[in-house]
């Protein structure tokens, strides 16, 4: 055990290097109970996010992995689609895009799910074959060992969104310019391969998405720190898109957090689509103790917080649609000192739980001296590129040994 925990040090100390001394310090964060939000305080209704997350992660569903549960799932996206008077967008003016599984001996294919999608033509000649994807993937774990895994925050909250950002279109008075379509993607928790399946089968070239929006876990916090934030991710991929978030802002209660999508890795089903090079927007909450458990139910879940984070993206894809903003891809990534920040935040707030959870002395130094080199970043006011790949590894680190 002692000689574990000694290995487990000079692995850490040889990749973050002995921190310096005098760390940086900022004021405590200011981790106050976020407001109480009314319908009417906000364009995307609270009570119709709670009714879409309650059915997604009812007992009725089974968790939506396979037969009459993601049948149903299915079912109750296009319903709501027709009521909306949405257009399909496959080919054959269907709203269902099957994904075959391998062939039998005998030839014969199989069907592994069905991706949904639906799309509000734009109103510009001009501009009207460019489209806007918003997305978030409708499967859950299923039944294991006898119990139902419902997946409310994963992702019924992503699913809520969509649907409410596509009720604010279709109910707008006017339409926008460019074409916007409503992705629900199956078999995420299978290697992404509903969004693979899409990005290889778009309706239409991949080439004229000017902007590819998802969502996941989107109605908890990370690891439950008192954290009223929302990650968005991949800003970096696009010109303007770092822009356009800060002139969408945020609702009150709300804070948005840019990081570089690189810092987690591929976490969902943005990765086809930047592999294409499509500029995207990844929205996290980040994960949760009750994350892939059978704890993850609606209850659980902060509607308010997927209103106001279902209000960011709702934003952001006005100003995209509209054609104010045309996102151009970009493979540069600029260190940016707010990412520092956004870590030097989460590594305070956990060393001041490092006792109520139970932190391992490995652990609690990884936290504290992340803590340590992201302050100094700060107290500078300045990145380097071995910084931020620093940076990267010590995010990963962070959620693989503590989260």
């Amino acid at each position: 055990m002692h000689h574990q925990l000694a290995a487990g040090l000079v692995t850490l100390i040889l990749i973050f290097g002995v921190p310096a001394a005098g760390a940086y310090a900022e004021p405590p964060a200011t981790n106050a109970a976020p407001p109480e939000v009314t319908a009417r305080e906000l364009p995307i209704s609270v009570e119709r996010v709670r009714e879409h997350i309650e059915y997604l992660a009812s007992p009725k569903l089974q968790g939506r992995r396979e037969g009459e549960g993601k049948r149903l799932a299915a079912e109750y996206l296009i319903q709501h689609y027709k009521k909306l008077k949405l257009q399909p967008v496959f080919e054959n003016q269907t709203y269902i895009q099957e994904i075959p599984g391998q062939r039998g001996a005998d030839g014969s294919s199989s069907i592994l799910g069905v991706n949904i999608g639906a799309w509000l033509p734009g109103s510009d000649p001009e501009l009207r074959d460019e489209v806007v994807i918003v997305s978030a993937h409708y499967d859950h774990l299923g039944v294991r060992n006898g119990q139902i895994y419902p997946g409310a925050d994963d992702n019924a909250s992503g699913v809520a969104m969509v649907l409410e950002v596509a009720r604010a279109f279709a109910t707008a008075k006017n339409p926008p310019r460019r074409s916007i379509a409503f992705i629900n993607f199956d078999l995420e928790e299978h290697m992404l391969w509903g969004s693979r399946w899409f990005a290889a089968h778009p309706p239409w070239p991949l080439e004229q998405v000017k902007l590819f929006i998802t969502a996941d876990l989107i109605g908890r916090s990370l690891g439950d720190l008192p954290f009223p934030v929302v990650f968005a991710l991949g800003s970096e991929s696009g010109t303007s898109l770092a822009a356009a978030l800060g002139e969408v802002g945020s609702p009150p209660g709300l804070e948005v957090a840019l990081l570089g999508a690189d810092l987690v890795g591929t976490r969902s089903d943005y990765g086809p689509f930047r592999d294409r090079k499509v500029p995207f927007l990844f929205f996290s909450c980040g994960e949760h103790p009750d994350y892939h458990t059978p704890q993850d139910t609606a209850d659980r879940v902060d509607i308010a917080k997927v209103a106001r984070v279902s209000t960011v993206i709702l934003g952001v894809m006005q100003l995209v649609a509209s054609g104010t903003v045309t996102p151009e891809w970009q493979e540069t990534v600029e260190p940016d000192v707010d990412e520092a920040r956004t870590l030097h935040r989460i590594t305070e707030l956990l060393l001041a739980e490092a006792e109520e959870r139970n932190f391992s002395g490995v652990q609690r130094m990884l936290v504290s001296h992340v803590h340590t080199r992201t302050g100094q970043i700060i107290k500078r006011g300045t990145m380097t590129g071995d910084e931020r790949r620093w940076l990267i590894r010590s995010a990963q680190l962070l959620l693989f040994s503590v989260f």
